[in-house]
């Protein structure tokens, strides 16, 4: 059955009909999934678990001396350690800093009569980590079309079109946005942004100006109309790839294939008013998952980024993964 369309121009989406609630229900079956390690997917997160802090700290170190540039002066390690919560830094600031001898200077200054207490270390990035930053600052330069454009279907998924601010900040890494984003990016797109305050007006958000309905077609939707003839409503299955030795009971395969066969529903259409926990339900949520991690320049992001996209998302309220 296909399902029922919305309207995509209007500020706010408009609410998928109750049909759903007379023709779908809850069926997951309650079995035991054993899960196995994928030692592939262990090396890639351990390869790279360090690499959001480290360029935090690279961004710090050149925000605070901003003659690094061209003659590097560095910055105490007290002052690091006391934003270690801010630069997200796994563990005392000074074993971080020393895990990556090629990239920061640890220099420490001479002893003065006039102290007592030792001398505290200074630290500098190197002109290699320089390099690596004015090379991203031109791959910035050179995207910032599509970074807005992240940023902009990133709130059309919201039913209300706007995010915190502190939650895009967590986010900022993972869309490609640059660290300024606030004062480099948004003002070139007023047709876009805007900072408002949140609804009980102690923080701020960001908030959708213009619903642009050529960018409301998932990454679901334009595979399927490059791969065949596909049209709105009609069931899509998700891509699955499961772990070497990953086994599903024949029940829970069962089950799964009978779900894949549901009618794909637009993560850009609220689901708000489909009934909770319901089959339709769990796939408009898996929908808007796929959708953000798409989003997302390494495809990929925290767990407890995704729980918290999921509160202004409306996903806890109709799912109950």
């Amino acid at each position: 059955m296909p399902l029922p369309a919305i309207s995509l121009g209007s500020r706010f989406c408009s609410p998928l009909r109750c049909d759903f609630y007379l023709i779908q229900a809850h069926t997951f079956i309650d079995a035991r999934v054993p899960w196995v390690r994928d030692r592939g997917l262990d090396h890639a997160v351990e390869k790279e678990k360090h690499l959001l802090a480290f360029h935090s700290l690279k961004d710090f170190l050149l925000h605070y001396t901003p003659s690094s540039i061209s003659s590097p002066t560095g910055v105490s390690l007290d002052t690091i350690s006391e934003h270690r919560e801010e630069l997200r830094l796994p563990f005392r600031a000074i074993r971080f800093i020393r895990l990556f001898p090629h990239a920061f200077v640890e220099e420490t200054p001479g002893s003065s009569a006039e102290t007592l207490s030792p001398p505290r270390p200074f630290i500098r990035p190197t002109a290699n980590v320089l390099r690596v930053h004015s090379d991203e600052l031109r791959a910035f330069e050179s995207s910032r079309s599509d970074a807005a454009d992240r940023l902009l279907r990133l709130l059309m998924l919201s039913p209300y079109r706007r995010l915190p601010l502190s939650l895009i900040d967590r986010l900022r890494w993972d869309l490609g946005l640059p660290c300024d984003y606030v004062r480099s990016l948004l003002p070139d797109f007023p047709d876009y942004f805007q900072i408002s305050p949140s609804a009980n007006g102690d923080k701020l958000d960001i908030e959708l100006v213009c619903y642009r309905k050529d960018l409301a077609i998932s990454a679901m939707e334009h595979y399927a109309m490059r791969t065949g003839g596909y049209q709105k409503g009609a069931s899509l299955a998700f891509p699955l790839h499961f772990s070497r030795g990953f086994v599903l009971e024949k029940k829970v395969r069962k089950w799964l294939d009978d779900w894949q066969k549901l009618p794909y529903i637009s993560p850009y259409e609220s689901g708000l008013n489909l009934p909770p926990k319901s089959d339709y339900a769990e796939k408009w949520v898996v929908g808007v998952v796929h959708e953000v991690l798409n989003l997302l320049i390494g495809k990929k992001t925290e767990k407890d980024n995704l729980i918290l996209l999921g509160q202004h998302l409306g996903l806890l309220q109709v799912s109950e993964k």
